[in-house]
């Protein structure tokens, strides 16, 4: 068993109503998919994404800060990569 369904096994749940294309819900049902696993996974998926976004937002100043330092004087310590 994986980390993250582990996570999922593991943590209390609570029940909610989700709308899902009929379409797909008949073809999970097909195909044996936990739906609910499936709800779960994607939600992590969508919440790390929007946590990487937020990062990324919060951050912007020092990134732009640190290219531009780059762009100007180099990588520091670059003569000592080896690729």
């Amino acid at each position: 068993m994986g980390k993250a369904t582990r996570y999922l096994a593991e943590t209390p749940k609570r029940a909610t109503n989700v709308s899902i294309n009929e379409t797909q819900m008949k073809e999970a049902k097909e195909l044996q998919v936990n739906v609910s696993r499936a709800a779960e996974f994607g939600l992590m998926q969508a919440i790390a994404e929007k946590r990487a976004e937020l990062w990324v937002e919060e951050n912007r100043e020092a990134l732009m800060s640190s290219n531009e330092y780059v762009e100007k004087h180099g990588l520091p310590l670059a003569k000592y990569r080896q690729f």
